[in-house]
């Protein structure tokens, strides 16, 4: 891709509602391309207009079933969704081999709705590395709602909350899924708990651990106390008062300045996140050369300490 006129051109598109142009930009965004930083100099100014909703949870517990749903209520009420599905990585190709957009066909054919499934190719966190960036590039698409749902690979998966404005956490009944979401610490960063699969035996046991476990929480006054909330996704049930609760949190960080914060703190871990990798490939380019193989001789020898040698390495950076 050429500089300058061909990336202005592809977010005009994206912008029009052009879904290739959206799938092209996420694609430059997930292999790194030397355009991105042009990519994101042309989304900055649509940055911030959409509401980022994160979604959770253990394997099986309807994570996809229950994206689907709040796709379809959010379609009702007009607006405009984009879909992040974080699958596991093919350990042959990198991809994402899911495909979470298979149970999502409803909406293929929608104009309103962009689906796109991304790998999350080995990083830890049940996010892609990409991930921030793909919100911007659905943000600069005139999405209003992004709903990203997460691999379910448990303990780890807390990341989610460094980039949501709202995460739900799903789980269900006979699953376990109360105390598992004491061991991962989900406590801590859910906004909304969502009992899916409510129609079973022990719905409503599931519904009294994760109150009483909220009740055991140290909270200050005033500080926001998550709902739980029982839906059955694979019948349509509940998704309402799921999108209700989602919109309550919004209100509540809005009337409490916690919106504009949570959001300060996504893009210093976004800005973190570039710098790092920046300085990984600088340290990459000096490992092909000398610089760095001199200063590890110099540690193995004991000649230096490996604390001095890294002042060393980061002064040729």
């Amino acid at each position: 891709m050429s500089p300058g006129h061909d990336v202005e051109a592809l977010v005009a598109k994206a912008r029009g509602g052009d879904a290739r142009s959206v799938a092209r930009l996420i694609s430059l965004v997930e292999n790194g391309h030397p355009a991105l930083p042009q990519v994101a100099a042309a989304l900055a100014p649509y940055a911030g207009n959409a509401q980022v909703v994160g979604l959770t949870g253990s394997p099986g517990v309807g994570k996809s079933t229950t994206t689907n749903e709040l796709v379809r209520a959010l379609r009702a009420s007009g607006k405009r969704v984009g879909v992040l599905a974080v699958d596991p990585s093919s350990p042959f190709t990198g991809g994402a081999i899911l495909g979470d957009r298979i149970r999502m066909q409803d909406h293929t054919t929608d104009p309103g709705v962009y689906i796109r499934s991304m790998s999350s190719r080995g990083q830890l966190g049940g996010l892609a590395a990409a991930t921030p960036q793909a919100v911007r590039v659905l943000e600069g698409a005139g999405c209003e709602v992004i709903l990203v749902e997460t691999v379910g690979v448990g303990q780890a998966e807390v990341e989610i909350a460094s980039l949501a404005d709202t995460t739900l956490v799903l789980l269900a009944p006979g699953m376990g899924d109360a105390i598992q979401a004491v061991k991962a610490g989900v406590l801590e960063v859910a906004d909304v708990f969502v009992i899916n699969k409510a129609d079973r035996p022990g719905a409503d046991a599931t519904y009294r651990d994760i109150q009483g476990m909220l009740g055991l929480g140290e909270r200050a006054p005033g500080d926001w106390r998550p709902l739980v909330v029982r839906a059955t996704a694979v019948k349509s049930e509940g998704i309402d008062d799921v999108v209700a609760a989602i919109e309550k949190h919004r209100a509540w960080m809005e009337a409490n300045d916690a919106l504009q914060a949570r959001r300060e703190r996504r893009a210093s871990v976004e800005v973190e996140a570039i710098a790092l990798g920046t300085l990984r490939a600088r340290i990459g380019d000096l490992r092909e050369g000398t610089a760095l193989s001199t200063l590890a001789a110099a540690v193995a020898k004991g000649e230096l300490d490996p604390y001095a040698a890294a002042e060393e390495l980061i002064k040729g950076l």
